[in-house]
């Protein structure tokens, strides 16, 4: 099987397994919850929340993601036509959005979703929701990391410097191309965010997969990076759909999100026209 066979294969076996956990985990726990204890919101990253999952149980995304393109491979090399492809968008729509979806930290993050849900996302009116996306950065972060590490794939502004939609930081050229660390996030939080409003489905997860697309159109991904975060993205809500407290936030995050989407006014604002086309 080629790699970009098999990426698709993973990605929709992950999607199913995680999209699938999620209504059988938490469909019996939408009844009256425990209220939670009052949610102390992070500014970044030094004091960001962390994850559900500790170093005894969780995927180690370097035993399960194939690796990245050969050097000199048809892929790599189709990467790097992409890469370059896309530097013209700079100055456009699409290219404001990739720069504004570099934002993963804060609170305010899940934001980004704002068009797909229909309302805002307000962190205030959805404390648990929105802790519970934030500790999935956390999660995130202990499952890519191995692969980050081991494999080490310079990213494609340090290989060729051309426009990226942000000034890279040292740290972000001194770290792994591959996975996609954004990609693997907006891809969790868009099937965690498509359970809770499956009305709206279809536009959460075209956002969450431009949520991860936005990292080429920067500069600071390849394609390839970003369809291997997808895979690990499905592998971080598959697995929460095991862990007892994320069930049980997950009940309450629901709850709240019910409540904020009828107590919203309701929008009819599209998600922008260039997040519905691949940019490459």
């Amino acid at each position: 099987m080629t790699q970009p066979r098999l990426a698709s294969s993973l990605i929709a076996i992950g999607f199913a397994l995680a999209l699938g956990g999620c209504a059988g985990a938490v469909s019996t726990q939408t009844a009256a919850v425990d209220a939670p204890a009052p949610v102390s919101f992070w500014e970044g990253f030094r004091d960001h929340p962390h994850g559900y999952l500790t170093a005894e149980n969780t995927p180690n995304a370097a035993n399960f993601l194939p690796p990245p393109p050969e050097e000199g491979s048809l892929r790599e090399q189709a990467d790097i036509a992409a890469y370059r492809a896309m530097r013209s968008l700079e100055g456009s729509e699409r290219w404001a959005i990739a720069r504004a979806d570099n934002e993963i930290e804060t609170p305010g993050a899940p934001r980004a979703f704002d068009c797909a849900l229909g309302f805002k996302f307000e962190p205030e009116q959805m404390p648990t929701l929105t802790l519970l996306m934030g500790k999935m950065l956390g999660d995130l972060e202990m499952i890519q990391t191995p692969a980050k590490k081991g494999y080490f794939r310079k990213r494609p502004f340090v290989v060729e410097p051309l426009p990226t939609c942000i000034a890279p930081e040292t740290w972000l050229a001194a770290s792994g191309s591959y996975p996609s660390g954004h990609s693997a996030l907006g891809w969790a939080w868009s099937l965690v965010l498509a359970e809770l409003a499956p009305d709206r489905a279809d536009a959460i997860l075209r956002r969450g997969l431009a949520y991860g697309e936005s990292r080429a159109v920067c500069g600071v991904h390849y394609v390839s990076d970003v369809e291997a975060g997808r895979i690990v993205g499905a592998t971080i809500v598959t697995r929460l759909k095991a862990d007892p407290a994320f069930q049980a936030d997950f009940a309450r995050a629901r709850q709240e999100f019910e409540a904020a989407r009828a107590a919203a006014t309701e929008s009819t604002a599209a998600c922008p026209a260039s997040l519905s086309r691949q940019p490459w």
